[in-house]
């Protein structure tokens, strides 16, 4: 059994113990697992572009915010998606955060580095100006409220241990697929641009359209997560697009690992459970999760994913100074 193997058991049996255990517990935890799991496709669609391609982006949260306003307008005002619908609400969703990645890319794909990361902050920034101002649409500071989620056939959304199941299977269909692209020649080809993109020019490789298609992807995950999201919360606002849930999505996929798409999920479950926890406890919670933040930059820069490839390091340098062979695997083995 290969580690890759072993690896995807890991997770997977981690999944299957969250769908058990997660139902059994309160309404609290349910809910703010359910939040992190909504969460947690927008960490991992920015992981495609930050660990897999090497962009930061600070502008993901306007996918989210499409995604998660247009499934508030049109619950709201046209009563489409509370039903079967539904479906069709979330294919809309994700078009729809495809499309304003197209647009996006195009003024940011060309840019690389800081003024890369600088551009989708703007662009980021005139959808939160235009869900601010545009108060006849977006209900402008107070946003919308989203009384009722969908119902029909036998599935009731209003049930919190439905829904969680719900966003349980979106979340590990988005693993998976997400999964299924780093690891298929196309994804080989964006690590191949984050590592020396001028080489892959050299070879042959048209590294921006490369690198637009993995934008556009994950604005289309963006938008499934702003979806799902609306009905999370029952609520969409102006907060939703704002810098900040995209730096909380750039440091929760720090966190736990970029590159990994999995870290994602776990800086997401980390940081929902420490704010929503701390905040009940002290008043000073934000330094709590800043302190976190800073040392896992300083101590842990490949993120809590990167803490076993540590302890082989480690283990083989013990092993050098003591005059042991290293073992085969300590030398092979690499990180997901």
């Amino acid at each position: 059994m290969t580690g890759q193997t072993v690896k995807i058991l890991i997770v997977a049996l981690a999944l299957a113990a969250a769908a058990v255990i997660v139902p059994n517990t309160n309404s609290f935890v349910i809910l703010l697992a359910t939040r992190a799991l909504a969460f947690s496709i927008l960490v991992m669609s920015l992981d495609i572009l930050l660990g897999y391609t090497g962009l930061a982006s600070l502008g993901q949260a306007a996918y989210l915010g499409v995604g998660a306003y247009a499934t508030a307008i049109l619950a709201t005002k046209y009563h489409i998606g509370l039903g079967w619908d539904f479906w069709l609400v979330v294919l809309f969703g994700m078009l729809l955060g495809a499309a304003l990645a197209a647009v996006f890319g195009l003024l940011a794909i060309r840019a690389s580095g800081v003024y890369f990361l600088m551009i989708t902050l703007a662009l980021g920034q005139c959808v939160w100006g235009l869900a601010y101002r545009w108060n006849s649409l977006t209900g402008g500071d107070n946003g919308i409220n989203i009384r009722e989620r969908p119902k029909f056939g036998g599935l009731d959304f209003g049930n919190e241990v439905t829904f969680f199941y719900v966003v349980f299977a979106f979340f590990a269909m988005s693993l998976l697929a997400m999964y299924t692209l780093v690891h298929s020649p196309f994804g080989r080809s964006l690590l191949g641009i984050r590592e020396r993109e001028l080489r892959m020019k050299i070879l042959g490789y048209n590294t921006w359209l490369h690198k637009y298609i993995a934008f556009i992807i994950a604005g289309a995950f963006g938008g499934l997560s702003g979806v799902l999201w609306a009905h999370t919360a029952g609520i969409v606002s102006p907060v939703n697009v704002e810098l900040t849930t995209s730096v909380d999505a750039l440091l929760m996929g720090v966190l736990g690992g970029a590159g990994t798409l999995v870290g994602g999920v776990i800086g997401a479950a980390i940081v929902f459970g420490l704010r929503e926890y701390l905040s009940t406890l002290v008043p000073w919670w934000q330094y709590v999760l800043g302190g976190v933040y800073v040392l896992t930059i300083f101590y842990l820069p490949t993120g809590l994913m990167g803490i076993p490839e540590r302890i082989r390091q480690y283990r083989a340098e013990a092993d050098k100074k003591s005059g042991k062979a290293p073992d085969k695997k300590t030398l092979t083995e690499q990180p997901v």
